[in-house]
Formats: structure tokens, sequence, C-alpha cells
């Protein structure tokens, strides 16, 4: 049978038999995919390593009839803090529910899986904001998923001063004339403004490099909330794991 190489994420895994998993792995080309790891869970194993959850890496596989199956893998990167730091794994957890919910085999993942690479880094290796990060997640996965906000100008009137709030139902800001009239419009302040005009337009790799003050992260935080659950039609709840 014909291999591929495929770089991918483990976004889940279940054990199946003795010292097999069952695995679900985002990847850039192929989606998200079902993959079998046979004798992964061996002590021994090679495959052990590149086939827990969060593992990022290089993988060796075939086709079978309904699922993939892994010959090989060399690992790229662990994220080893998430996984000793209870706050960073209910996290990065959260993030992978969202990630295997809306995505889907056989799409075009590319930016999803920068964009779940990149935050995961974020949570791993610094000390951001859980919350600040979550928000600009969601904005930025929200965007990738053609829910873009208009930033530029009033929804409504096409003002392009006084923007101070931003609409849930219009779907970006609204001057203070029409935000009045909005019942899904919240009031923002500047920082709050232009943390949501960085989200949508900065480059990638630049995602994170802003902070917000209490303040603003707390209208941040409720912003992004609401619109990406109101946009996805469905309502994700920050879950504690205990």
């Amino acid at each position: 049978m014909a291999t591929t190489k495929v770089h991918g994420i483990i976004l889940s895994e279940s054990n199946m038999g003795d010292y097999d998993k069952m695995l679900t792995m985002l990847t850039p080309n192929f989606g998200k995919i079902s993959c079998s790891a046979k004798g992964a869970r061996k002590p021994k194993s090679s495959l052990l390593a590149g086939t827990q959850i969060f593992c990022f890496g290089e993988y060796l596989m075939y086709k079978g009839t309904s699922t993939y199956h892994i010959n090989s893998c060399e690992t790229i990167e662990m994220f080893y803090k998430i996984r000793t730091d209870l706050d960073k794994l209910k996290y990065a957890i959260h993030i992978n529910k969202i990630i295997l919910d809306l995505t889907e085999e056989n799409e075009n993942c590319y930016n999803i899986l920068q964009l779940l690479l990149n935050t995961l880094y974020i949570i791993s290796e610094t000390d951001k904001n859980l919350d600040l990060t979550l928000g600009i997640f969601k904005l930025r996965l929200a965007c990738i998923l053609g829910f873009k906000p208009r930033i530029l100008q009033c929804t409504s009137c096409n003002e392009k001063e006084k923007l101070n709030y931003f609409s849930i139902k219009d779907n970006g800001f609204k001057c203070e004339a029409c935000g009045r009239q909005d019942k899904s419009a919240i009031s923002i302040t500047e920082s709050t403004k232009n943390a949501i005009k960085y989200v949508v337009t900065a480059p990638a790799k630049k995602l994170f490099s802003f902070e917000l003050k209490e303040d603003a992260l707390k209208e941040f935080k409720l912003i992004t909330k609401i619109y990406f659950n109101q946009k996805m039609e469905k309502e994700y709840k920050l879950e504690e794991l205990f």
C-alpha cells in the first residue's frame, strides 16, 4: 500500500484493544482524520510519544478502508508544559474540543492548524493571560471560518468615527448613534476596539503580541465569547477538569 507523509497534531486519543490506539488528528491538507496506531501503548513502542494528545509531528501512514494507519512518526513539538499545569491543560482541552467540533475530513485546514499550534505554544511556553489567549483564538478562528467582523466603519450607517460599540447581530463596530439603537451592541473602550482590530488584521506570527488591562480584558472576553458562540450557533463553555 502507498504510504503518505503527513504533518499533524493529535486532537484526541482513545484505547483500542490491548495495546492499540485510535486517534483524531488535524492535518493541513486532509483536514481532521481518524488514525489507528497499532501497539502504540506498549512501553517500548516507537509510537508511544507521538500518539499523545497535543503532540505535533510528522507521520508516515497509509489509508485503509475507513481510517488511516500510522506506520511511524517523528515528534516535532509535545507542548509538555501544558500537561504539568491544570489551568493550562483546561484551556488547551477546551480549544481542542472546539477544533474537533468545527473541522471536517478532506478540507484545507492550514490556517486553522497554524492558529491552533500558535495558540498552544502561547499557552505552553508563556504566562500570557489565558482568558486573553482564548479570546484571541476564538475571534481569529471566527475570521478564518468566514465570520470576520466589520471594523472600518459603522455596520449600519458607514460612519468611520466614534465607533464605540460592537454589534453581535450586525457583525462589527457601530457608531454612538447606531449602537444605542442596537440591543445586541456592547459599549467598548478604545483599547478593546484596537484589540479587536488587531486580531482581525494581524499576521499569524504576531497575533498574540499585545496585552490588555483588566477593564478592557473583561470587555474583550465578553465580546469574543458571545460573538463566537452566536456565529457557531452553539455555546462553548470552559469546563472544569475535575
